[in-house]
């Protein structure tokens, strides 16, 4: 009898926890429904203003694509920053490093090659427009994927797996090699934000060619209002012969009307839905993080 009693009474106990926890996370309720009825797996991690973190799915990895050039950005930021090297410091980029047949507006811009550049250009490159060549020059001046997996260590980050260049990827056509849960992708976002990572200057640049992303404009910005400040960074992959996408991705920070901010991941990975639909998904998802933790109402949030 004692035996049933516990049982039973733990069952409540737990029932009864689970109910707070709903009560408590109403945000987490709604996005739990909202992507539930997409073909599709979708993984959410939202971080709010270092007081809370809500996820969905965050269980497995996802397929993060161009989404890994923000902690490349970081790894070659850092890199400057500790050696006391300018934004500006100039990589010498071959017409071998300007692939064909990837996505790239510097090698549009300058296919013949053979020229210098600022790093702080690069990065405009990688980061605010996705150009697959710049991301690959900056890893090679790095020394390799390994350097920044490597970073994310020294920084506390489990839970970013990343291996391989654009290159790679296209060419072994695995668009699955570099990979992150939706939380530790918040949490690096979040030591971003907080301005633990870099110091001024490198911070400054970063946070400004995340805000100038021109990639991914009806995702993470497509339901905000227009004056919201907004710094991210887009994923995406192509369609394979059964018309799966690998993922849809945005991920980054949202600065709020009452002074605060959350950051968050999303990421769509084996998605039968169309890119508008997936772009959809992620904009509702981050219009419903921003009215709930814009609302005065909200408890713990004013």
């Amino acid at each position: 009898m004692k035996s049933v009693l516990f049982k039973l009474l733990s069952g409540w106990t737990f029932l009864s926890l689970t109910q707070i926890s709903f009560a408590i996370n109403p945000l987490q309720n709604q996005l739990d429904t909202l992507i539930r009825k997409y073909n599709a797996k979708i993984g959410v991690a939202i971080r709010f203003d270092n007081q809370e973190t809500i996820t969905v799915n965050d269980h497995i990895q996802y397929a993060m694509l161009s989404t890994f050039k923000f902690p490349l950005a970081l790894a070659v930021l850092n890199t400057l920053d500790k050696n006391g090297l300018p934004l500006n410091t100039e990589i010498y980029v071959t017409a071998s490093d300007l692939l064909p047949d990837t996505y790239s507006p510097l090698r549009d811009a300058r296919p013949e090659g053979n020229f210098k550049m600022g790093i702080n250009e690069l990065l405009k490159y990688s980061v605010s427009l996705s150009d697959n060549n710049a991301c690959d020059i900056l890893i090679k001046y790095l020394g390799g994927p390994a350097v920044i997996q490597n970073y994310l260590t020294i920084s506390g980050i489990s839970g970013i797996t990343i291996i391989a260049t654009e290159e790679m990827m296209h060419r072994t056509t695995n668009p699955y090699l570099n990979q992150a849960h939706p939380s530790a992708a918040v949490k690096l976002l979040e030591k971003f934000v907080n301005k633990t990572l870099l110091s001024a200057p490198y911070q400054d640049f970063l946070e400004k060619i995340m805000l100038e992303t021109t990639t991914g404009p009806d995702k993470l910005k497509g339901l905000l209002p227009s004056a919201t400040p907004v710094g991210h960074k887009t994923g995406s992959s192509d369609r394979n012969a059964d018309g799966l996408k690998a993922a849809d991705n945005d991920m980054g920070f949202v600065l709020l009307p009452n002074g605060k901010h959350f950051t968050i991941a999303v990421f769509i990975m084996d998605s039968m839905e169309n890119d508008k639909t997936n772009a959809s998904i992620i904009a509702k998802i981050a219009k419903a993080a921003y009215d709930y933790y814009s609302d005065p109402k909200t408890k713990n949030h004013e």
